[in-house]
């Protein structure tokens, strides 16, 4: 009698367990629905320099470099092509796939890089809790999208599988850090702002750099050999 009790109790678990799958499986297709991909470029997609970062929405050093690429965007966006990639460091920060994939979700809207700008313009709020997900519903609330497929895309696999690439891309690239800066497809090296910015507005104007170099030689001072 036991055993057959304990073979009915096995039937149901596995029956549970099926059924969990399949709906599982549902939910994830119905979040794929409409789901499609672009690259996220701001700035003028034609633009000869093209500066990719590699980034993550809970960093603070990316919170801190937001603003230098909105005033370098403001001055040379018709210059520009600005690339962003997601790298989150999950290991660190562990709301930065939720946040990637918020923007993802809000991308599926046509507005990734407004839903980018509210994550940077917010990110010690959001960042700092313990629940992000209803900072993220209401951000997609300020910007006019509809909630419901929002939250729907949020649980999309595809979404979570690109964010998933672009971290394997990153590492393969040998990254180690956010933010990770690629100016023409080569990896940036500098120590300040001022050296960052003043790399990009030399590659938007090499002429005027170039001059601005020869303006700095000639005001140094002549070396005079001896007689």
């Amino acid at each position: 009698m036991k055993d057959h009790v304990w073979k009915i109790i096995g039937v149901v678990a596995v029956l549970a367990v099926g059924a969990s799958i399949v709906y599982s499986n549902s939910v994830s297709s119905r979040a794929n629905d409409g789901v499609v991909f672009e690259a996220h470029i701001k700035g003028n997609t034609d633009a000869k320099v093209v500066l990719t970062e590699h980034s993550d929405f809970q960093c603070p050093a990316c919170g801190q470099f937001f603003p230098v690429i909105q005033d370098l965007l403001a001055e040379h966006g018709d210059s520009i092509a600005f690339e962003y990639k997601h790298f989150p460091l999950i290991s660190i920060h562990p709301y930065a796939v939720p946040a990637a994939k918020a923007a993802e979700a809000a991308g599926q809207q046509g507005k990734f890089f407004e839903m980018h700008d509210k994550l940077f313009e917010n990110q010690q709020i959001w960042s700092v809790g313990a629940a992000p997900q209803a900072f993220f519903n209401a951000y997609a609330e300020e910007l006019g999208l509809d909630v419901g497929l929002f939250k729907t895309h949020m649980k999309s696999s595809l979404i979570n599988d690109k964010i998933q690439a672009e971290f394997e891309e990153a590492r393969e690239l040998g990254l180690t850090s956010t933010p990770s800066f690629f100016l023409n497809g080569k990896r940036m090296s500098f120590q300040t702002y001022e050296d960052f910015v003043g790399q990009i507005t030399a590659a938007v104007n090499p002429e005027a750099a170039d001059a601005e170099m020869e303006a700095d030689h000639a005001t140094e001072p002549a070396v005079r050999f001896g007689l």
